[in-house]
């Protein structure tokens, strides 16, 4: 189990160390020199020696190989360095912008956690099998809507037509719910298609035969003896869809009008702020890093035949 535990934090940290290794290379390759599109506007009325001391003070000369060691350093000292545009340091906006983000993805997840239970469930219950293939073609259709469109749509509906949410000054909550339901649809897609293929498929065991021999109804089957089971698997797709949460909060901060970490990269993006840029790649990598960790150590604890080595070798 400690081997266990040390290689998946061994793992956890390549891929850190490799996400901010590509991102600081695909950064640098970007074409244009942001300080001097900054700097060298005319409304600021600096000097040629003035602009040089700014770029000796971030840096921008040295070497790629000096700024990488440089910034690495920095990284792990938990200093993410000067935002070029704001001029204050990225730590102060992301304690800003960061809380608003993981609140948004934290309710989102629940959501869609939620949804996809009631779609398997709802499925598996269902009484007609016309019934069960319409709830199970549910989830290709959320998958195949795009996120922009579903924030638009949902916006139209539910504030525009039918005014239940308010979009002009609405309350810390209020604000949250079209976003969140914009997170939760195509998240609780992959998750619902998982859970009615592992019910189906654990429907078969031969220890839900012998239950339902017993006398076991169908609810209670499916509740008691079923639903343990299929849970378990969906871990793992639900660790790798914390990534595409992150992604797709950026586009839904976008349309609403949030402040979050989406707002603040469209406007790094827009200007060229490395730093922010780089810090929001290593911050998402982290999220996502930690949440896949929790999920490999979690797995031994749910499941008990992964604690000895037969189990884990099988």
């Amino acid at each position: 189990m400690t081997q266990y535990v040390i290689g998946r934090i061994g793992q956890a940290l390549l891929v850190l160390w490799a996400a901010f290794t590509l991102s600081f290379i695909l950064l640098q390759a970007m074409p244009g020199d942001a300080v001097l599109i900054k700097f060298l506007n005319p409304e600021f009325g600096l000097s040629a020696d003035q602009v040089a001391e700014i770029r000796a003070a971030y840096a921008v000369d040295s070497s790629v190989i000096v700024q990488y060691g440089h910034t690495l350093v920095n990284f792990l000292q938990g200093d993410f360095g000067y935002s070029l545009q704001a001029g204050v340091p990225v730590s102060a906006q992301l304690a800003t912008n960061l809380p608003p983000t993981l609140k948004l993805a934290g309710l989102g997840f629940l959501a869609a956690t939620l949804l996809a239970v009631f779609i398997a469930f709802l499925s598996s219950m269902a009484p007609f099998a016309w019934l069960r293939n319409a709830i199970q073609s549910l989830p290709s259709l959320f998958i195949s809507v795009p996120v922009f469109w579903l924030a638009i749509m949902l916006i139209q509906i539910f504030s525009f037509r039918f005014r239940l949410v308010s979009v002009i000054n609405p309350g810390p909550w209020e604000s949250l719910v079209l976003p969140v339901a914009t997170l939760a649809v195509p998240i609780a897609a992959p998750l619902a298609q998982i859970l009615i293929r592992n019910i189906d498929e654990i429907r078969t065991r031969p220890f839900v035969a012998v239950a339902r021999a017993k006398g076991a109804s169908e609810t209670r089957l499916l509740w008691r003896h079923v639903a343990r089971n299929a849970i378990l698997p969906t871990l793992t797709i639900a660790g790798v869809l914390f990534g595409e949460l992150i992604a797709g909060a950026v586009v839904t901060e976008t349309v609403f009008g949030l402040n979050g970490i989406g707002g603040l990269t469209e406007k790094a993006v827009g200007n060229q702020d490395l730093s922010v840029l780089q810090a929001v790649v290593v911050i998402s990598a982290a999220a996502f890093v930690t949440i896949n960790l929790a999920v490999d150590l979690a797995y031994p604890l749910l499941d008990p035949r992964l604690r000895t080595g037969q189990g884990a070798a099988a």
